[in-house]
């Protein structure tokens, strides 16, 4: 199954923002997908990482054809993970075969085509492209749980999906967890590249790539190649800077509330801001160190711009738009076909499961039961860890 989200509950935690490793870049494996590469023939254009699985890697790009943005799923090249995808568009025609007016809150695929690569022929998937999951609408809450009647609209969505999977179709997902269920759009509008007026990418021939303003207002930015040392100061300046704004942050929150900061959550924190930070040295403009002087509140400045006060979180929060759907079906099976005994994410893993026994779409409903109590809490129901009493199948 898809590889379950780690125990840290930070900001910067989610399933999307851990890197997969390099290590499956191999025969068989990853295909390593570079910004503004090409796929079909030239028709969808890379603009940015979405996230990742252990089958696959996702990818925002941009369909010349259809001039929209979609999400592009590369799947693993291995003969086993195409077995896999294959599998799953199977269950995805199905699913759009049945809802030609698209009000059954289940993703859509629109395209699926083969994709020769170093290493191997990789299935590739076209969805429609949606905005933030629900962890996302979690942590926008501070982690203190989403208004009641947010939760019920909601939950309102997800039940008419798998009313329709499991009345209609007879299909199981199995692995439904806030990851796995996406609003319509992004929370924030300033982050969503259909509002932003980020610059659109898009190829001029094969060693060029051109970048298009989407808006009026043009957009420069010119890449630096750092040196190691060069790279390790930034690192090094923005932790010490990012400490300091936590604790000053964290004192701060202590004041107005009584929900301290963990420093568990603390370190996070100091991560997710060392990750932006590279992420700047490695594709944009960087300042040497003079205009670097007050780095200290650059980096508070740019951290409170990136997470916003809790009252513009919240505000957020309070304007979203709850219509959502449930997506990732690489895990999905019918009620008559199932292809293993291990599903679902152990957070949100149903008691047949955990006792070896036969499962069927109840096991969906346990899940979703999870979901309602995190949104509603902001916390999970169950937090089971790995050790020597435990054994895979019952939580690993």
């Amino acid at each position: 199954m898809e590889e379950d989200r780690n125990g840290d509950r930070s900001e910067e935690s989610d399933y999307t923002s851990e890197d997969e490793g390099t290590e499956d870049y191999r025969r068989g494996g990853y295909h390593a997908v570079r910004i503004g590469d090409t796929f079909k023939n030239g028709r969808y254009v890379v603009q940015s990482k979405l996230g990742w699985g252990h089958f696959s890697t996702v990818w925002l790009a941009w369909d010349i054809q259809g001039s929209r943005y979609i999400a592009l799923k590369v799947q693993k090249s291995a003969q086993h993970y195409t077995e896999a995808a294959m599998d799953e568009i199977k269950i995805l025609k199905q699913i759009a075969e049945g809802d030609p007016d698209d009000k059954k809150c289940v993703v859509k695929l629109l395209d699926h085509f083969k994709h020769s690569g170093p290493n191997g022929q990789h299935i590739c998937m076209v969805f429609e492209y949606l905005g933030d999951n629900l962890l996302t609408l979690i942590k926008y809450s501070g982690y203190r749980g989403v208004p009641l009647h947010m939760v019920k609209e909601i939950c309102f969505h997800m039940l008419v999906g798998l009313d329709y999977l499991h009345r209609q179709l007879s299909i199981i997902h199995t692995d439904l967890k806030p990851e796995n269920v996406l609003l319509f759009s992004v929370i924030d509008p300033s982050k969503d590249p259909r509002k932003s007026g980020s610059p659109l990418i898009l190829p001029t021939n094969k060693n060029k790539i051109v970048s298009e303003p989407s808006s009026s207002k043009e957009i420069k930015s010119s890449n630096g190649d750092l040196t190691r040392n060069q790279k390790k100061k930034i690192r090094k300046k923005a932790k010490k800077a990012a400490q300091s704004c936590t604790q000053k942050e964290a004192s701060l929150e202590n004041d107005a509330d009584p929900k301290t900061t963990s420093p568990e959550d603390s370190n996070a924190d100091v991560k997710s801001n060392e990750d932006s930070v590279e992420e700047q040295s490695n594709g944009s403009v960087i300042k040497d160190d003079s205009a670097n002087s007050d780095g200290q509140k650059d980096a508070c400045q740019a951290k409170r711009s990136r997470r916003g006060s809790r009252s513009t979180r919240q505000n957020l929060l309070a304007a979203a738009d709850l219509k959502c759907k449930l997506v990732d079906f690489g895990n999905a099976c019918w009620t008559f076909k199932q292809f293993t005994s291990d599903i679902q994410t152990r957070q949100y893993r149903c008691p047949e499961v955990l006792l070896g026994s036969k499962y069927s779409t109840p096991a969906d409903l346990w899940s979703f039961a999870c979901i309602c109590f995190e949104l509603v809490t902001g916390d999970v129901l169950f937090d089971p860890h790995s050790g020597d009493n435990y054994d895979r199948i019952t939580w690993h």
